[in-house]
Parts: structure tokens; C-alpha cells; sequence
């Protein structure tokens, strides 16, 4: 498939996102694609099933109350199970679903891009802050409306 084919391909999927939808394909597609959600897949699939704690020392960053929201938003969208063991003290773990697996295999090709990319990446940005000091235009101050003689 040529790179225009899949924009076409893509462009097509894309226009199934209607207003009266359900909201489904839009939640999945902005939670999935979050920082927090790929890299929970990540470590799922690369290291099996994983306790919260143990998901949670793989995710620099993320809060306890972050993680949780994301375990359960990335469980009820049937890309991860939860599995309670029933003993004391309790004992909780989280694995890929199919489903979850084959979204981390999907997203797989874009983390090896953006990796080989990363000095492309970098180069750019000291480039964008070199500018001299020139400004995108939203990031230009305007007069006060409260200040009658500044819009003139």
C-alpha cells in the first residue's frame, strides 16, 4: 500500500466518526493514545502480568490516582483484565486482552519511528527556539479591552 493509499484508507475510517455517534470510537481512540495507556500496554506486553505496584514502578510519573483511572478505562474498553486472587492480604494483577495486544502491536511501528526520529525531533525544536525572538501570532499580546485608549 502506497502512503497516499493509506491516507485514503485512513481518511475513510476516520470520517465513520460522526456527531451522533455513541462516543465509543472517540473515547477509545483519545485514552488509548495517551501517554499513560501506551506505556501500560508496553510493560503489559513486554513483561506479562503485572500487580498495580509493579505497573506502577514501570510508569515514572504517573500518580496513584492516574493509573488507577487508566487500569480501569483501559479494562472496560477490554484491552487489559483485572484478576483478583481471593487471599490476604489481596493480590490484584492486570494482563493484555487479544484486543490490548493487538493495539500495542499496531502502535509498535510508531514508537520504533519516533525513536529513530528523535535527533530530527530535538534539532527541529532548537531550531524553532532560535528564532529571533519572533512570535506565532497567538502568542502576541493585545491591548487591554478594559484600556479604552490601548485599541486605539
Amino acid at each position: 500500500m502506497t502512503d497516499q493509499q493509506a491516507l485514503r484508507h485512513a481518511e475513510a475510517i476516520c470520517q465513520t466518526l460522526r456527531k451522533d455517534d455513541d462516543g465509543v470510537r472517540r473515547e477509545v481512540l483519545a485514552h488509548a493514545g495517551s501517554r499513560w495507556s501506551l506505556g501500560i500496554l508496553h510493560a503489559l506486553g513486554v513483561y506479562g502480568a503485572m500487580r498495580h505496584a509493579e505497573i506502577k514502578r514501570q510508569m515514572t510519573g504517573v500518580t496513584q490516582r492516574m493509573l488507577t483511572k487508566t487500569l480501569r478505562a483501559l479494562e472496560r474498553d477490554g484491552l487489559l483484565v483485572r484478576r483478583e486472587f481471593g487471599e490476604v492480604p489481596p493480590r490484584v494483577e492486570y494482563e493484555l486482552t487479544a484486543l490490548g495486544r493487538e493495539l500495542l502491536v499496531r502502535m509498535s511501528p510508531v514508537w520504533t519511528w519516533v525513536v529513530e526520529n528523535v535527533e530530527d525531533f530535538r534539532t527541529a525544536r532548537r531550531a524553532f527556539d532560535r528564532q529571533d525572538g519572533q512570535k506565532p501570532a497567538w502568542q502576541i499580546p493585545t491591548p487591554m479591552a478594559e484600556d479604552p485608549d490601548a485599541i486605539k
